[in-house]
């Protein structure tokens, strides 16, 4: 609707040197000037509640008087602490049971920090009044864009072919995660970011540089052999916001990305989670961390004794590797962190990335592995025979535990 685009257009450039009266009256005065069914649009498009309209319009059919006219105008038209309070003050657990309702489907690119739901605001409002946080539907989409959600339609996307049980291992993986939460174990999010190549190579985005003096980098992005790929494998912390990286130098291999979570559990894990006896692990259905890579289950078999901890691991369906949390929880603000800037070495990937924070709190360590990671490697029967590993009753090649020897 093009009122609504205009109004909302005018309000963002005066909303900032307005105050409550003003505000209020100019909304009114253009409700008026627009005739029938003015509120409304004027309410979509500024967020005003139509009672705070309505009462800007009976202000404009009221008589001035002289004095009032006169007056100073002040900067405050109610005492400090006055008007209704907001709900998240009134119902703490209000942004919990919300984030709780749309978590389990959440959905989103993988690059951007922004992340969209199937569920529609009057549906959330619903089931939060009916649990017992009274909400509208308006109030929940301003709390879903301070949550950084970004709602879209309640209907699913095809996205290729897709798993039947697809919807059921998200809502497994959802109470596998609160049970591990509830219990204070951790839970961690894996993944491999897409490879980097190091040297004076343009990188997407764009960050301030005096006029007319860009960075200047090559014209091809023909890897450079002496400086070769960086291969980022992440470890988010669901629990903490936390984040481990160990940037590789070799191959994306099953023993590298197990090795990434040994660090993490040796630098992070092990001092957050003193009492530790178990561990679960979300990770992608292929790639180094694969459901079907014997190598994977191996080395966390070796981690597991290592550790003394039992590992449980599930994993995301085929063709759904971008709801990993890793991905717009960590990956993301690493991306936006060294937008711009050419990753022309290894020290500087890491730096980079070890010096990526968010409002939120994230923080994220990075360290450098240089060990090599042998390709194509045999796992006999005798290696699977010793594996101590127990599936789960429902999708067993997605769900399993490992124990320790």
């Amino acid at each position: 609707m093009v009122g609504v685009k205009v109004i909302r257009d005018k309000y963002k450039a005066l909303s900032p040197v307005l105050d409550e009266r003003a505000r209020r009256m100019w909304a009114a005065a253009e409700a008026r000037a627009m005739g029938w069914g003015a509120v409304t649009i004027v309410a979509t498009a500024t967020g005003l509640a139509r009672n705070t309209i309505y009462a800007g319009l009976k202000e404009l059919s009221a008589p001035t008087s002289p004095s009032r006219a006169v007056a100073p105008r002040a900067k405050r038209t109610r005492r400090p602490g006055g008007g209704r309070k907001a709900l998240v003050n009134t119902d703490p657990e209000l942004l919990d049971a919300l984030e709780a309702l749309v978590e389990p489907t959440t959905r989103g690119d993988p690059e951007s920090p922004l992340r969209w739901t199937c569920k529609s605001t009057p549906e959330l409002a619903r089931t939060l009044t009916r649990q017992g946080h009274p909400v509208s539907a308006r109030t929940v989409a301003q709390l879903l864009h301070r949550l950084e959600y970004s709602l879209q339609g309640n209907a699913k996307t095809e996205e290729g072919t897709s798993h039947p049980d697809r919807d059921e291992q998200f809502k497994y993986i959802s109470r596998q995660t609160r049970l591990f939460q509830a219990r204070h174990q951790p839970v961690i999010s894996v993944d491999t970011k897409k490879k980097e190549l190091v040297g004076l190579f343009r990188s997407p985005g764009r960050e301030w540089q005096p006029k007319g003096q860009p960075v200047r980098v090559n014209v091809h992005d023909f890897k450079d052999d002496q400086l070769g790929k960086a291969i980022p494998y992440g470890v988010y912390d669901l629990s903490a916001n936390a984040g481990w990286v160990s940037v590789g130098i070799d191959h994306d291999t099953p023993a590298f990305a197990v090795q990434s979570i040994r660090m993490w559990w040796g630098q992070m894990g092990r001092r957050a989670y003193p009492d530790a006896t178990e561990l679960l692990i979300t990770a992608d259905s292929g790639g180094s961390n694969g459901y079907r890579a014997r190598a994977w289950k191996l080395a966390l078999q070796a981690f597991a004794t290592e550790a003394r901890m039992r590992i449980s691991v599930c994993h995301f369906p085929p063709g759904t590797s971008k709801w990993n949390k890793i991905e717009h929880r960590m990956f993301c603000h690493i991306t936006q962190n060294w937008r711009g800037q050419p990753l022309v070495s290894l020290d500087v990937i890491v730096n980079l990335i070890g010096h990526t924070r968010t409002e939120a709190g994230l923080r994220v360590r990075a360290k450098l592995d240089r060990r090599r990671y042998a390709l194509g490697e045999h796992i006999s029967r005798a290696d699977l025979a010793r594996l101590r590993l127990k599936p789960a009753n429902f999708h067993g090649e997605w769900n399993y535990a490992i124990l320790p020897s």
